[in-house]
């Protein structure tokens, strides 16, 4: 059981549940043996559940209506409904008839949009008391006989309260829950119900329906006699109580049939398919099933391997508790470099012909990138342990999406894709999580306007972005105010659905994976000092990537040896191109011994073994001109500046403030929480080396923020606590266990 389960503390002082299936019973139990109830009331119209619920100790007392209990609830009492879904609305009724207002309400039923409708008929309004809820949790038994108190440990509970909702109400349901060992969530209800109806209430509809249609067949005992375990699998949820299934289906009825329309019309393609002998609709079919199915698994699996400690489907904060010391030693591959990974996917699937790609990286910013192509249509088989097919398509073979392109945290996806998309014949809608719905648009948004695209964003120029498509685009000469490799490689994707020649002026030089990579798809970018140009019309080939190391992730590892006496770290097969080789530059500069071996070229890429070891570090004045070149590495790159001789200052980093966080800020935040003169200024930030303390820092969501003070800890004089490291699995999936790999000591907790 999870870190705050079980506690000693009554949370409620009566619990009454109404309704001993197996879910109430379940609650009820839990509450018994974790003692965060004083008093476990049941209540069931039947006296033999009431009877067995008292003698197999699921609780306290038994009564045969809420009227009997009622006049003793008052604050800190919670009533949970745990009736059947069309049954709640007259619990309801008595609710209102006999409860006071000071008493909480929660139910579990499936269907949320009929509760809050029950609720809204019966009081006028949804009433303060009333948290809807859901436990996404259950079992082929029901009833009191089936309690498990350990049913809800790791699930997840839903909750769907509205702005009437009492904060004293929510507050007393959260813990309940939590106490029980759930992940609890808030939700809108609408949804809630749309999204159960896909993943929870259509697969049991079709379980009913496979079932049945066997069992109607001759001599069905030979059917389910050899019957494999896949048919086991899917149809064990056909054993579920008809009676909540029959609630169910009526109460999301709108959600349910918009669903099964969808499936159905597919599975009429598919049969026509069968009939036709449609090879290539199947193997399409089938593929792209597949590999979307493994693309959600190895996001969820990726988040579960770094937290270690908690489901794949929460959404607890994880904290690391990093002790001091460590000996920097190892020889290492860090995961495949993101900027090329995304890049591969999105040329790969423009070109014509069959890509594969080598060494991509398996985290979730690249796999966004990955599932919105196939979203659009494109066949994309793996990843398999950093391999990748892709079915190009041309650059005019994308079709339009279903739904919103969702990338989650990144930026990268985010930009880029708009410049692709703005010369589609489709609409498209673009959106993220929290921390990319905050981060600013108008760099990519504006040069694309010029070019003739229809962009609309959110309120301060933030995502989502709806681009309007079947806009011809017109070729631009555009001098970019600010170093961005993301707004250059947007304005240059764009030109290529333009017609002339689209040219971009950097204002200091960035990574240029955008132009080479176009280059080895056989697409002409002619660069001329620190102008990129290129012609639309064009089209791009298919051929073969394989992605080095990511000098971003090494990064970390360079700062480890370069803080660390007696170090030594071997980081194998990185990439060297030199417009991201800032973060070697400046660490030789303050005095790092930084070696390059094994040097060669790989699909246009330059690639070494980097062997890095410990010297004492001088603070530095950073070179104007390496700051577009370290521009991801500079959180790590201001630990080793902390632990330096002397003062080093940044200038003209600006950029810095509108990444995943203001990570100028952030990290003067942080180092000023460990005992470090760190002083931020408009475009960089002064920081005058010292002795690392201990403290508990924020990293504000932000992956690089969580490993750069991470890493920090192997100078510290104490325990650093990294608050929000969820999103490190973005980047680098296995940070984590690298580091322990260099000595450092992580524990992974959890807080709310």
């Amino acid at each position: 059981m999870s870190e705050n389960s079980a506690t000693s503390k009554p949370i409620v002082n009566r619990l009454v549940v109404i309704g001993l299936g197996l879910i109430g019973s379940s609650l009820a139990k839990a509450a018994r043996e974790l003692g965060f109830a004083q008093q476990v009331v049941g209540i069931s119209r039947r006296q033999s559940t009431l009877e067995i619920a008292l003698q197999a100790g699921v609780i306290d007392r038994a009564e045969a209506s809420l009227a009997d209990v009622a006049s003793e609830l008052t604050t800190g009492d919670l009533v949970v409904i745990g009736v059947p879904t069309l049954t709640v609305a007259q619990v309801l009724k008595d609710c209102r008839d006999l409860l006071a207002a000071d008493v909480s309400i929660t139910d579990v039923a499936s269907v949320k949009g009929s509760v809050v409708a029950a609720a809204k008929s019966l009081y006028g309004q949804m009433p303060p008391q009333l948290v809807p809820g859901h436990p996404i949790a259950g079992s082929e038994k029901s009833g009191v006989t089936a309690a498990n108190s350990k049913l809800f440990a790791e699930h997840r509970i839903i909750l769907t309260p509205n702005q009437n909702t009492g904060q004293q109400h929510l507050d007393l349901v959260t813990q309940l829950w939590t106490a029980t060992g759930a992940i609890v969530s808030n939700m809108d209800v609408r949804e809630h119900d749309e999204i159960l109806a896909a993943t929870s209430h259509l697969p049991h509809f079709l379980a009913y329906s496979l079932v049945d249609t066997l069992a109607a067949m001759g001599d069905n005992r030979e059917i389910f006699r050899y019957a494999a375990g896949g048919f086991r699998d899917f149809t064990r949820i056909a054993a579920s109580d008809p009676v909540m299934w029959r609630d169910i289906a009526l109460a999301n009825r709108e959600s349910i049939l918009t669903i099964l329309d969808q499936v159905m019309d597919n599975f009429k393609e598919m049969r026509s398919a069968i009939e036709a002998g449609d090879q290539d609709y199947l193997m399409a079919t089938f593929t792209r099933a597949r590999d979307a199915r493994n693309h959600f698994g190895k996001i969820l699996e990726s988040k579960a391997l770094q937290t270690g400690i908690q489901s794949a489907m929460t959404e607890k904060t994880i904290n690391y508790v990093v002790s001091p010391g460590g000996n920097a030693q190892a020889d290492l591959r860090v995961p495949g470099d993101k900027s090329m990974s995304h890049r591969s996917i999105m040329l790969g699937s423009l070109a014509e012909g069959m890509t594969e790609v080598t060494g991509f990286l398996e985290g979730e910013d690249s796999l966004a990138t990955l599932q919105s192509f196939r979203d659009m249509g494109v066949q994309i088989e793996g990843p398999d342990q950093g391999r990748v097919v892709i079915h190009g398509v041309g650059l005019q073979g994308l079709k339009a999406p279903s739904k919103p392109l969702y990338l989650g945290n990144s930026g990268t996806s985010i930009r880029l894709l708009s410049g692709l998309l703005a010369g589609q014949s489709f609409d498209t809608e673009l959106t993220g999580d929290e921390s990319l719905s905050g981060r600013p648009m108008g760099r990519v948004a504006d040069p694309l306007r010029e070019m003739g695209a229809q962009i609309e964003t959110a309120e301060g120029g933030r995502p989502p972005l709806k681009i309007k498509g079947g806009q011809t685009l017109k070729a631009i000469d555009y001098s970019m105010p600010m170093a961005s490799a993301q707004v250059k490689s947007c304005v240059l994707l764009a030109g290529l659905y333009a017609q002339g020649t689209t040219s971009v002026v950097e204002p200091a030089p960035t990574r240029d994976h955008t132009e080479r990579m176009l280059r080895g798809f056989g697409y002409q970018v002619s660069s001329q000092g620190s102008k990129a140009s290129l012609s639309g019309g064009g089209s791009l080939n298919a051929t073969r990537i394989d992605v080095p190391a990511d000098i971003s992730s090494a990064a970390f590892f360079m700062v480890a040896a370069a803080i660390v006496p007696g170090s030594d770290i071997m980081l194998r097969h990185v990439g060297v191109n030199p417009t991201r080789v800032g973060v070697i530059n400046i660490l030789r500069q303050m005095g790092t011994s930084i070696e390059l071996s094994n040097q060669t070229e790989v699909g246009g890429e330059p690639v070494a073994d980097i062997r890095v070891r410990y010297a004492p570090l001088q603070g530095i004045d950073i070179p104007e001109d390496q700051v577009p070149l370290a521009i991801d590495e500079f959180p790590v790159l201001f630990v080793a500046a902390a632990c330096a001789q002397g003062t080093t200052v940044l200038t003209g980093a600006e950029e810095l403030r509108v990444k995943e966080s203001d990570r100028i800020q952030s990290m003067a935040d942080g180092l000023i929480t460990l005992g470090i003169d760190a002083q931020p200024t408009a475009d960089g930030i002064k920081i005058v080396g010292g002795q690392l303390g201990s403290g508990e820092v924020q990293s504000h969501d932000d992956h690089r923020i969580a490993m750069a003070f991470t890493i920090a800890a192997l100078r510290s004089s104490g325990t650093i606590v990294v608050r929000e490291a969820n999103n490190v699995a973005t980047s680098f999936p296995d940070f984590v266990g690298l580091a322990r790999q260099i000595g450092l000591n992580i524990e992974l907790t959890q807080s709310q």
